[in-house]
C-alpha cells in the first residue's frame, strides 16, 4: 500500500471517530498538543502522524492502532442533536418503566390484600430504582455530571425509602429513626471523592 493510500484510510479513520465522539478538530488537536490545521491536514490525508501520535490517538478514542490504519465501510454518522434526543427517548422509556412497575404493583396489592396499608411505598421505591437506570446510561454515555447527580439521588433517596419503610411499620415507636440519614453522608462524600479523583485521572490521561 502506498504511503498516499494509508494516509487516506488514516484520514478518513481519525475524522470518522472524531464525529462519533462529538469532538471538534481543535479538541482532538489540544488533547494531541497540536494545531487544529495539523489535524486538518491528517484528516484530509496530506500527512501521516507519526507511530506516537497514533498511538495517542487510539487511547482518546479506545480503538487500536490496526483500527485507525486499516479501511472500514463508512456508515452515515448520527448528527450529535439526533444522537442526544435518541438516548433522552431511551431514557424516558426506561425510567417509565420503572414507574409502571410501581403502578403494577400498587394495583395489584391492592387487589389481594386491599387492607395493606404499605402499597404507597411503591412509589418510593421507584425514585431510587430510577436513579440507578439513570446511572447506568451516564456511565454508558459517559455523562460525568449526570453520574454524580444520579448516585446522589440513589444514596438518599435509598435512605429516605429504608425510613419510610421502618415508620410505616413501627410508627413513632422509634423516635431516633431519623439517624439513619446521617449514613448518607459519608456515602456522599465517598461518591464525590470518586467522582473528582476518576476524573482528575481521566484528564491527566488526555481522554
Amino acid at each position: 500500500m502506498e504511503e498516499k493510500d494509508l494516509a487516506a484510510i488514516i484520514g478518513k479513520n481519525i475524522t470518522r471517530l472524531r464525529k462519533l465522539s462529538g469532538m471538534t478538530q481543535l479538541e482532538l488537536a489540544e488533547k494531541l498538543n497540536y494545531s487544529d490545521k495539523s489535524v486538518s491536514k491528517w484528516e484530509q490525508g496530506n500527512g501521516l502522524p507519526d507511530v506516537r501520535i497514533l498511538v495517542q490517538i487510539a487511547e482518546i478514542f479506545k480503538v487500536s492502532v490496526d483500527d485507525l490504519v486499516r479501511e472500514h465501510r463508512v456508515h452515515p454518522v448520527m448528527p450529535k442533536k439526533t444522537k442526544s434526543i435518541r438516548r433522552f427517548i431511551i431514557l424516558g422509556l426506561s425510567v417509565g418503566l420503572c414507574w409502571l412497575v410501581a403502578v403494577l404493583c400498587f394495583v395489584l396489592g391492592g387487589l389481594i390484600s386491599p387492607d395493606l396499608g404499605y402499597l404507597w411505598l411503591a412509589f418510593v421505591y421507584a425514585v431510587p430504582a430510577s436513579a440507578v437506570v439513570v446511572l447506568v446510561f451516564s456511565c454508558i454515555w459517559g455523562y460525568r455530571w449526570t453520574r454524580l447527580i444520579s448516585l446522589s439521588v440513589l444514596i438518599w433517596t435509598a435512605l429516605a425509602c429504608a425510613y419510610l419503610t421502618a415508620y410505616a411499620i413501627i410508627g413513632s415507636a422509634h423516635p431516633t429513626l431519623w439517624l439513619i440519614f446521617i449514613i448518607g453522608v459519608p456515602l456522599q462524600l465517598l461518591a464525590l471523592f470518586y467522582f473528582l479523583w476518576w476524573k482528575r485521572a481521566n484528564n491527566s490521561k488526555g481522554l
